[in-house]
């Protein structure tokens, strides 16, 4: 966890309101960091519907596998979160330690190690003691209260900077229901499910397998369309609960993720998604710039998707915008090694609003000196567009520095 805080960092962050059915508390259980808490419970209700997406790494860590695991069984009654060691690459002693920690926490909680749900982040190869669990939980189901959303997010973080929550409140029904959020991530972060890791908790009463719908679409356009480093975690995880308390202000039980009632809930559902993607690209380690990359003209979605992560990707695009240098040289590297379909004649790219390059070639009327005011500015949009169809799509991602190369070639030191 950095000293100082991203200057991309929101100049507002939400109070967070209550939400019915959920019950939060941390401590300092001494995993891996000194004088900081590093353990997060989540207390929920009986009856409380889970979803999840996961990473898509082929070296899942043993939390996820634990989580994969009991998700089929569509109910959850405790979160656990741990940060500092991500319990991955860790082999049986690794699946032991998820086993005895849900033990633990279902024990302190009073109900089936089923309905426990496991989180860890941090070093990876490390064994995770879970013995130091033991106590720590019992009390922590003990003190566990409404309302510290912000600290329960200061637990879980790493080399983030600061902690990202969102919140939205909507109808559904007649009734007010609220969706709150929270995530952790800076680094090791590319798009193939979700985040590294992010909880989000709501008291609508929507089923499980409504939700897990709800969640899977969500994540395309937010979580999957951000990259820090294009590298995915072993531990990404992202898990929604729906408490069902609003059911008792007249919230209607939703069973079907098509229920026209879920109209206005999916765009906030999706709108909270949306601010924590941000607020993890707007922390990416040693970030300098936010940058958006829109492509458009492709010929799918999926394609104008491939070359915008070219793009977002691409280490001498980024070093480029450290630099405040609207190089479309490397641009255009990037869009021709995609492999998607492009034309370079029919090429045309800008830089905040200011085109640089059309057709093929440098704009007419290209201004270096407008150009590199542009770039000063701390948030970046790149826009492409290909001539070839009527593809389009957006991802963000952040400029690449030397406090990158600092933070990562220390950081298990």
């Amino acid at each position: 966890m950095s000293s100082s805080v991203s200057p991309l960092a929101p100049k507002h962050v939400p109070d967070m309101p209550v939400i019915a059915g959920v019950r939060l508390a941390t401590a300092e259980a001494g995993i891996r960091y000194k004088n900081r808490t590093d353990v997060l419970l989540a207390l929920l209700d009986k009856g409380t519907a889970v979803a999840g997406v996961f990473t898509k790494s082929k070296c899942p860590s043993a939390p996820v596998e634990w989580c994969r695991a009991k998700l089929k069984g569509g109910k959850a009654r405790a979160l656990v979160v741990n940060s500092g060691n991500a319990n991955a690459f860790t082999g049986k002693t690794g699946r032991a330690s998820t086993a005895l920690t849900a033990k633990i926490a279902a024990k302190a909680v009073g109900c089936s190690e089923s309905e426990i749900f496991l989180a860890s982040t941090g070093v990876i190869g490390e064994p995770l003691d879970a013995t130091k669990f033991d106590g720590v939980l019992a009390r922590l189901a003990e003190s566990a209260a409404p309302a510290d959303w912000l600290g329960a997010a200061k637990a879980i973080m790493t080399t983030d900077t600061f902690p990202k929550v969102a919140t939205r409140t909507v109808k559904l029904g007649k009734a007010k229901v609220t969706i709150n959020g929270m995530a952790k991530g800076a680094g090791m972060i590319a798009p193939d499910m979700a985040t590294m890791l992010s909880f989000i908790f709501t008291d609508a009463p929507i089923a499980p397998a409504a939700l897990q719908a709800l969640l899977k679409s969500g994540v395309e356009d937010t979580f999957n369309a951000v990259t820090i480093d294009g590298d995915t975690s072993t531990s990404d995880t992202l898990l929604a609960f729906a408490t069902g308390a609003a059911a008792e202000h007249g919230a209607p039980r939703i069973s079907r993720p098509s229920d026209p009632r879920l109209k206005a809930f999916i765009k906030a559902f999706n709108e909270v998604l949306a601010n924590l993607a941000e607020q993890v690209a707007r922390d990416g380690e040693g970030a300098r710039k936010l940058v958006e990359i829109t492509v458009e003209g492709a010929k799918t979605k999926a394609s104008a998707r491939k070359i915008a992560m070219s793009i977002a990707n691409s280490p001498l695009v980024k070093t480029a915008i450290a630099g405040e240098d609207a190089n479309w040289g490397r641009v255009v590297m990037a869009v021709g090694k995609a492999g998607e379909p492009a034309d370079r004649d029919k090429l045309s790219i800008s830089f905040n609003g200011i085109r640089v390059a059309k057709s093929g070639a440098r704009d007419p009327s290209y201004d270096e000196a407008q150009v590199s005011e542009a770039m000063k500015a701390p948030e970046i949009a790149i826009k492409v567009s290909l001539g070839l169809g009527k593809g389009r799509d957006r991802v963000l991602t952040c400029d690449l520095t030397k406090e990158y190369v600092a933070i990562n070639g220390d950081y298990r030191s």
